[in-house]
């Protein structure tokens, strides 16, 4: 059956579906979940001052792929965020790190002890860079001990978790150790393009279906190790996925409208844009037949 097949059957008694249910949850399973692939933005804020305003939410991304949910970059208030969403610690089968930055990791430990219901449950992967866990960590050394294990991301690496396989394939121009990545799954790939300066090996590694950027800067009035406007226009004109969605926006890119800044490039650059907005979930399914 292909992947993103849509599993439907017909019951007719409740002996029926006594019978029939136990054995849709051992072997379809994957299946059933390939139609629910989403992303869930827990927050669209980046950058220090517009995180400490609250402004905008600051969770990061809550991932369903292929039946495993996986949370990527957990900054301040993602306990929050994902509780007001009705998503579950739980359920979580890893947490990722992209570099150890305040507004992508405070909640990391949080996020640890809730998926692992205060260490009781012995679960789950911690994937991050090694300045994350060695050098001045932030994750601290007691809740490690909770998870099944923790992966060291490095450039190149490449990394599987249930169903999804992710790679982080180059180091990021950034103040500390930072990846971006690339998820696969058997019915799409998404590149998430983490904090960074821009420079040209990006347009190199990140094609997919998805394209994720953290653009905080509206233009390049100062020499930050972030994304501006058009360097994002430039990656997305060069890598041209079907759906492109910008996230993490700072001051300047909150009072210049990124929702009007993603309508003007959608009708540049001829690839739908859109901004994030906090809450927003992402069906995967709307990049069928882009």
């Amino acid at each position: 059956m292909p992947a993103r097949a849509v599993f439907s059957c017909r019951i007719t008694s409740i002996n029926q579906t006594r019978r029939f249910v136990p054995f849709c949850r051992r072997r379809c399973a994957i299946i059933c979940r390939v139609g629910e692939d989403r992303i869930v933005f827990l927050g669209t804020a980046g950058a220090r001052v517009m995180v400490a305003s609250q402004i905008l939410a600051s969770g990061g991304l809550w991932l369903s792929l292929s039946g495993t949910e996986i949370l990527l970059d957990p900054g301040p208030g993602t306990l929050v965020q994902a509780t007001k969403r009705k998503l579950k610690a739980t359920n979580l089968e890893g947490i990722i790190l992209s570099h150890k930055h305040l507004d992508h990791a405070a909640d990391v430990n949080t996020m640890i002890e809730a998926m692992t219901v205060g260490g009781l449950r012995r679960k789950g992967v911690l994937f991050a860079p090694r300045d994350a866990l060695e050098d001045d960590p932030v994750v601290l050394r007691y809740v490690r001990e909770y998870l099944e294990r923790i992966e060291i991301l490095t450039q190149g690496g490449t990394y599987q978790l249930g169903a999804v396989h992710f790679e982080t394939p180059i180091r990021h121009h950034h103040g500390v150790e930072t990846y971006g990545l690339i998820f696969r799954t058997p019915g799409y790939s998404i590149s998430f393009i983490a904090d960074t300066k821009y420079f040209d090996e990006l347009c190199a590694y990140y094609k997919s279906d998805l394209l994720i950027l953290n653009v905080a800067m509206l233009d390049l009035r100062r020499p930050l190790d972030h994304l501006s406007v058009p360097d994002a226009a430039r990656l997305i004109k060069e890598l041209r996925p079907k759906v492109a969605i910008l996230t993490h926006f700072g001051m300047t890119m909150w009072r210049a409208k990124p929702w009007e800044i993603a309508a003007r490039l959608s009708d540049e650059l001829g690839i739908r844009v859109i901004a994030a907005r906090d809450g927003m979930k992402f069906d995967l399914a709307q990049l069928e037949g882009g």
